[in-house]
This record gives structure tokens, C-alpha cells and sequence, in this order.
């Protein structure tokens, strides 16, 4: 595809990224369809793929994202984790639409979904795990460029780029080989100059890793650090000084105890506290009287009743019965 121009043509430093990251390493079995794309087979069974023939699909399908007039009606999926932050880089870079993660059925096809998208391109990571998009785009008719493998199954595939789409270094790759020459196409970025973005950016990075990595760089940080000096306050009572204008302007005096508080005299000069009388003993209740030897109480009416002697007061029953007798 590269038609002879020299621009096309595949450099030495990406044939270098490209067997870096692995990307020529297939699979161990290796699909009719895909034949045409292997170089040679391993001793131990693992099949290589042609780099220049990948570069030429890359090409091809660069090509075919640039033909689209609005970049958000290219739709970019990828199931597996892999390949999520790739398609999200790559998305942003290019202005296409990334579905990370589940792919929701009936996306591409039912109507009253939320969800529903009517995309004119549809590019997938891996035609395998991303089977459901790959069919739903089959049935309304959106043409698929596909990251295939030695061992993937070409059923509804458009475009195919063979790769190894198995490693998390050769997908986050050629996620930013599509993306760098679908730029360079567009006009956005000159062939003369280096991308600015480096192909790490569009790596998978576990989020465990991710978090230990700064852990460990925050405990460099601060390990590099000098610890601050203790603050010490100045001296009490010391006199600081206020600039005008502010609150407090005056000096103030320091402030002067009561004369009562000034000279107390001495505790132990004005009494004795060894010569304090000791409390008397309590009184023992049961020493003064014996409440046994005590008659018991009268009950009520058995007291004889005592008259009084003032005439004001009444008469009791024994009186009157009594003063009756004399008289008679």
C-alpha cells in the first residue's frame, strides 16, 4: 500500500519498536485465513508474522479512518484491559469514539437503546473477544478494521492488521502506530519531525503496579528532603513589637497585681497548726439512758386525763361524771 513513496515506507527505528514490543509473535496455531500473513513457524510452535505486511495493513486502515469527514463517526472497542487505555489514547488523539470495556448488545442495532450509535467505521482490538460489535456491525452494514492473530477467525473482518493482539506492549504499539499515522495523514503532525507522544502513554499499566510505584516514589521524596528546624517561641514577656496601624498599635503595660496580693504573710507565722484543738469525741447514745429498761407506752385511752385548771377549758366526761355525784 505504501505504492513506492519513500514517506510510506517502513523505518528502521519502528521495525525496531515493533520487534521490541513483540509484535511479530504469534500463535501457536495459526487459521486458513491467516496463512498468508505468517513468515515462518518456530521450532517450539509459535508462528511469525510478516512485519511488512503489517505495516501495510496499518497503512491501509490509516487510510480508511482519514476517509471518514467526522472523526467521532470511527467507533473504537476493546473488551479486554489490554487494549482499553490504547483505545482511550487513541481516541483522544484522533477525535474517535471509544467504548471501553463491556460492549452493550443491541448498540449498533436497537433503536430505543440509550446507547444506540449509528458509527461508519468500527475498529476493534481483538475480533475474538469483541465478537458481539463485529456481528452487530455485519448486520447494518458498518465495515470493521480488526487487530488479528495468527489463530483469529476473519468472520465479518473488513480490514485485517495481523499483530499479536495477546500482549499488553504489542496492542498499546500498534494503538499508537494507527494513531501517529492517522495524524501524519491528516496534516496534524509533520513526517520530518518525531511525535511528541511516546508509545508508553498508550501501555497498559496494572493499578496495583501503578500504586506501589508511588508509594515508593513518595517515600523518595520525602526521604530526599531536609527535615525542617524545630520552631521555638520567643522569650516570655518579651516586648514585640506592633507597627502602626494595626490592632494593638499601643504598647500595652504589663498589668499590676493588687496590693492585698503583693506581700502575704507567712502561713506558718500566724498559727500553729500543731496547736489546734482536737474535735471532741462523739457522744455515745447508749451510754446516757437504757431505752430497755423503759416501760412500754400507755395505749390510747388507757391515760387518765388530767383536769385543767383554767375554767375556760372544757369539762371532760370524768369530771362531769364526778361533780354529778356530789350533788346528788
Amino acid at each position: 500500500m505504501s505504492g513506492g513513496i519513500e514517506a510510506l515506507q517502513l523505518k528502521e527505528e519502528d521495525v525496531v519498536k515493533l520487534l521490541a514490543a513483540g509484535v511479530h509473535l504469534g500463535a501457536s496455531n495459526v487459521n486458513f485465513q491467516m496463512e498468508s500473513y505468517v513468515y515462518k513457524r518456530k521450532p517450539d510452535g509459535v508462528h511469525i508474522i510478516n512485519i511488512k505486511k503489517t505495516w501495510e495493513k496499518l497503512l491501509l486502515a490509516a487510510r480508511i479512518i482519514v476517509g471518514i469527514e467526522h472523526p467521532d463517526d470511527v467507533c473504537v472497542i476493546s473488551a479486554r484491559p489490554y487494549g482499553q487505555r490504547a483505545i482511550l489514547k487513541f481516541a483522544s488523539h484522533t477525535g474517535a469514539t471509544a467504548v471501553a470495556g463491556r460492549f452493550t448488545p443491541g448498540t449498533f442495532t436497537n433503536q430505543i437503546q440509550a446507547a444506540f450509535r449509528e458509527p461508519r467505521l468500527l475498529v476493534v482490538c481483538d475480533p475474538r473477544t469483541d465478537s458481539r460489535p463485529v456481528t452487530e456491525a455485519s448486520y447494518v452494514n458498518i465495515p470493521v478494521i480488526a487487530f488479528c492473530n495468527t489463530d483469529s477467525q476473519l468472520h465479518g473482518v473488513d480490514v485485517a492488521i495481523p499483530c499479536n493482539n495477546k500482549g499488553a506492549h504489542a496492542v498499546g504499539l500498534m494503538w499508537w502506530l494507527l494513531a501517529r499515522e492517522v495524524l501524519r495523514m491528516r496534516g496534524s503532525i509533520s513526517r520530518q519531525i518525531n511525535w511528541e507522544i511516546m508509545p508508553d502513554l498508550y501501555f497498559y499499566r496494572d493499578p496495583e503496579e501503578a500504586e506501589k510505584e508511588e508509594q515508593a516514589a513518595a517515600i523518595q521524596h520525602a526521604e530526599e528532603q531536609p527535615a525542617a528546624p524545630p520552631q521555638y517561641p520567643s522569650e516570655w514577656g518579651g516586648s514585640t513589637d506592633q507597627q502602626p496601624g494595626e490592632w494593638g498599635a499601643e504598647p500595652m503595660g504589663t498589668p499590676s497585681l493588687p496590693a492585698t496580693l503583693g506581700a502575704t504573710e507567712e502561713w506558718g507565722a500566724s498559727r500553729e497548726w500543731t496547736d489546734t484543738a482536737a474535735p471532741s469525741a462523739t457522744k455515745d447514745w447508749a451510754e446516757t439512758k437504757d431505752w430497755a429498761a423503759e416501760p412500754a407506752p400507755k395505749e390510747w385511752g388507757e391515760e387518765s386525763l388530767q383536769p385543767s385548771s383554767d375554767w375556760g377549758t372544757s369539762v371532760t366526761m370524768q369530771d362531769s361524771t364526778s361533780g354529778g355525784a356530789e350533788w346528788a
